[in-house]
């Protein structure tokens, strides 16, 4: 396991070696601290929720040599002090690829405890087998669509100060949808496209300058887990929200996808249902 440092020295960006045999020692943890100060977050935060990561390539060996083949969900707590790189995430799951295991519950209990020790909290890791791929279901999330909006657009680098509420107004509760989100790596500036789905309740959010401010992230570099908590603190300290939900489903790469949810009030965790585009 390396420890946390800054994504610069993670494998991202750099000719990585694929090792076949299990190897914990290729996951990279990132401490969220340096981003969350970047943002003014200090102290208790202001916000609970969890990341959600889909494995689709995730296979290895039973005892007798055959490959098995699963798709693998790993729930991860916000305030687990480091993220892991996806990269490195990436690397670690191929090193299952030739190595052997008695079963499902050998290979849960080592993601179990390698993740764990990655993030710095305990993960929920499920396994979806080959005889349950058809419960799989793509579902698309619930909102007012603001991509409907003919709106024009100048700038592609987020500005809060482009949000905008009617504060006379009598509150609302709404849920507001984009799948225009795209943001860039924070290392290696490859696109990561996302749908981002926003419940509030307070007074009503112009929807055109929250979209014009969601377009903004198209030229910003950060990663998945930083664009979400940027978006959640920009709008509790600009349109001041009573109860505030942010959820963010990217689209996958290297067969991994990320999907951060991060909200201030008492409810349940979102559905970890496929969009179309994932």
């Amino acid at each position: 396991m390396t420890a946390s440092t800054t994504p610069e020295l993670s494998p991202l960006g750099k000719i990585a070696t694929y090792k076949a045999e299990y190897d914990p020692s290729l996951l990279f943890s990132i401490a969220r601290s340096g981003k969350r100060e970047e943002l003014g977050i200090r102290g208790a935060l202001p916000f609970f929720g969890v990341d959600i990561w889909n494995a689709y390539e995730v296979s290895w060996l039973n005892l007798r040599g055959k490959p098995q083949v699963a798709i693998a969900t790993i729930t991860a707590p916000a305030d687990s002090p480091n993220i892991i790189e996806s990269k490195s995430f990436k690397l670690y799951l191929n090193s299952f690829n030739q190595t052997r295991l008695a079963d499902t519950d050998a290979l849960l209990a080592l993601l179990r405890a390698d993740l764990s020790l990655g993030f710095g909290a305990t993960v929920q890791v499920k396994l979806t087998t080959a005889d349950a791929f058809s419960t799989q279901v793509i579902k698309e999330p619930q909102g007012i669509l603001l991509d409907r909006l003919d709106i024009e657009v100048t700038e592609y680098q987020p500005n809060p100060s482009l949000l905008k509420t009617d504060r006379n107004a009598i509150p609302v509760t709404e849920t507001l949808l984009s799948h225009l989100l795209k943001s860039n790596c924070l290392v290696t500036g490859q696109p990561d496209w996302g749908s981002v789905q926003i419940h509030y309740v307070g007074t009503p959010i112009d929807q055109a300058s929250l979209l014009q401010y969601l377009i903004g992230f198209r030229d910003h570099n950060e990663f998945h887990e930083q664009c979400v908590e940027r978006i959640f603190m920009d709008i509790m300290r600009h349109c001041a929200p009573q109860k505030l939900s942010v959820y963010a489903r990217y689209t996958r790469r290297g067969g991994l996808d990320i999907n951060p949810w991060r909200c201030n009030f008492s409810g349940n965790q979102p559905s970890n249902h496929r969009l179309a585009r994932q």
